[in-house]
């Protein structure tokens, strides 16, 4: 009989029991030694947070509880190796959830902990161990965030003044949320915009106040939501209208091959090396930025609108570099 098996055996004699257990009769239904029976006795009131008491007028040990809410072992059990899963989940909800769930997330590092302690394991410093490195995190201050997840979770309505970085225009309006979307370091909020009768994105470091109404939110289809999301290429959502067909060269095509950047995206490796990617599109934008980063090694295919386009980010990179500045230094 392992440890486990001991202490689920344990549970069920002292739930079973109106009387106090002696320690003599728990060793004997257990098949173990007294050093063992106490230590069985130590890890369910320790780890497992069990009400375990000692009567001495009795010479045994009982559950101190009330009839109406008898005590439960926790319904699930974990290997270490799930638990090392667990604390690396814990950090990065700690790394991407800023505020958020930081109360419930140290309960769980602190349930987690006892449950390293019953495996007889030493915890993880789990931030010294793993690393998340953030570019372009915008967000910096978490109320409005923390209001707007609320009224999702509620299916509530929110009242939110928004800026449009583009012209730097604040507008209000109320939404229903429908989800919050993490993408690439900074949060978004996917709600029905009752403003525009429309399904809507919007980003949560330019949401300058946020109030809950008592309205229930409207809720949309998850087939509509999903399409809405995941139809075109990067953060401008909507259905997709074109498909960008770029080569890679085959010296960036190892690096590009592995990679996911769309859903429906289609691929091709080409008899001279060169490695095709098609994605659809809505929005050019983001998708031209992406297409730079890899400077030389791509090349745009179709469509010839998204090549020009190209073309004409090249050449007014190239003027930025005609003349050096004034105060170049070697």
């Amino acid at each position: 009989m392992d440890k486990f098996d001991r202490i689920y055996r344990l549970h069920g004699l002292l739930a079973n029991r109106r009387q106090p257990i002696p320690l003599t009769n728990i060793m004997a239904q257990l098949e173990c030694s007294k050093a063992t029976a106490n230590r069985c006795i130590d890890d369910l009131r320790t780890h497992l947070n069990a009400p375990l008491v000692y009567d001495r007028d009795a010479n045994g040990y009982h559950y101190d509880q009330h009839a109406d809410k008898p005590y439960q072992l926790p319904g699930l059990w974990f290997s270490a190796e799930e638990l090392n899963g667990l604390l690396i989940c814990q950090q990065i909800l700690s790394n991407i959830s800023p505020g958020l769930l930081s109360q419930h997330i140290s309960q769980l590092q602190q349930r987690i902990g006892k449950l390293f302690k019953l495996h007889q394991h030493t915890p993880i410093d789990i931030a010294n161990k793993i690393t998340l490195l953030s570019t372009g995190r915008r967000l910096t201050d978490d109320s409005e965030f923390k209001k707007t997840a609320t009224a999702l979770f509620a299916g509530k309505q929110l009242h939110i003044h928004y800026r449009a970085r583009a012209d730097n225009t604040i507008t209000q309006r109320d939404v229903s949320p429908q989800q919050l979307l993490y993408y690439r370091d900074n949060w978004y909020l996917v709600a029905h915009c009752h403003y525009r009768n429309a399904l809507r994105e919007f980003a949560i470091d330019n949401i300058r106040t946020a109030h809950i109404i008592s309205h229930n939110a409207h809720s949309t289809e998850p087939e509509q939501l999903a399409q809405f999301i995941h139809a075109s290429y990067g953060i401008f959502s909507g259905n997709a209208q074109h498909l960008a067909i770029l080569e890679f060269s085959n010296t960036r095509a190892q690096w590009v091959a592995d990679e996911h950047w769309h859903p429906q995206q289609q691929s091709l490796w080409l008899d001279n090396g060169n490695y095709q990617l098609s994605i659809p599109f809505n929005d050019s934008r983001e998708l031209i930025m992406d297409i730079l980063k890899h400077g030389p090694e791509v090349t745009v295919i179709a469509p010839a609108f998204l090549r020009t386009a190209v073309i004409s980010h090249i050449d007014a990179i190239q003027k930025n570099y005609q003349q050096p500045p004034d105060n170049l230094t070697e």
